[in-house]
């Protein structure tokens, strides 16, 4: 397939249009079909691909998404560098909702993802120390500050299988291991894509207090209507984020995401 897109974007809770009067495609891929047809459109001189996550009508939870698909198209679309906007809890009373956390680090607590294209003959280990695109987080911040946004310059994400929701030992433990926020769906996506050499990084939209503020009993425990309430909210807010970033990559690849697998083969 020739290109069709140089940006990636993928949609998560509540995000199910970035793109207005786009043209939809369906692209196959050795790993099934991706979530939904892929939309495609120009935005600031840039053509970018964009992808819900959870499917037309949020219908794959968050452990039944195709992550390999899903990342194998954006690659076979001719996309090199993906921004992956995601709902998140706060595991740190300092970072309300309405933030956003340009996430740096990552614990994966999943347990029945198919999380790898290397699966054998032979051994491909793909550095992990840094898994995010520095150069897009960069990017972000520096455009998100400029809009006046609450824009969180780092963090570590722990990503848990789903679809339940944490408990409140399990939230403690998060927030003694230092990670701030909690999410479902940002792990394989991002190896997947540092497997496939494509630059990568992840707009935590913070949505709720996970169990709540040890110290603030009048804080609930999260619930799905809450997560949904949360983005809308701060919706448009990351829409503009998204747009305006978009118009400014560099698509221009010579950072150190498109050298991934130098070395990674035994």
């Amino acid at each position: 397939m020739s290109p069709r897109a140089e940006i990636g974007v993928f949609g998560g809770s509540g995000f199910q249009h970035l793109l207005d009067g786009a043209e939809q495609v369906r692209v196959e891929t050795p790993y099934g079909d991706p979530s939904d047809l892929i939309s495609i459109a120009e935005v600031g001189g840039r053509t970018v691909a964009f992808l819900p996550r959870h499917g037309h009508g949020h219908r794959l939870p968050p452990h039944q998404i195709p992550y390999r698909a899903n990342v194998w198209a954006m690659r076979e679309l001719g996309v090199r560098q993906i921004l992956a906007p995601c709902a998140a809890g706060s595991l740190d009373p300092s970072l309300p909702p309405g933030a956003m956390v340009l996430v740096d680090q990552f614990v994966d607590r999943t347990s029945s993802r198919a999380h790898t294209f290397y699966d054998g003959p032979g051994a491909t280990h793909v550095a992990g120390a840094d898994p995010y695109c520095s150069d897009l987080r960069a990017l972000l911040l520096r455009v998100g500050l400029e809009l006046g946004l609450d824009v969180r310059a780092d963090g570590t994400m722990v990503v848990i299988e789903g679809p339940r929701f944490s408990t409140r030992a399990e939230s403690r433990w998060f927030r003694a291991m230092g990670c701030q926020v909690v999410n479902m769906t940002g792990y394989p996506e991002v190896m997947l894509a540092r497997e496939l050499q494509l630059c990568y990084s992840t707009i935590a939209l913070i949505t709720d207090y996970d169990t709540g503020i040890a110290d603030d009993p009048a804080v609930e425990p999260v619930t799905a209507d809450q997560v949904l309430a949360g983005f809308a909210a701060s919706l448009e807010q990351l829409r503009t984020l998204l747009l305006t970033a978009i118009e400014q990559i560099d698509v221009t690849r010579t950072d150190a995401c498109s050298r991934s697998l130098e070395g990674a083969s035994l």
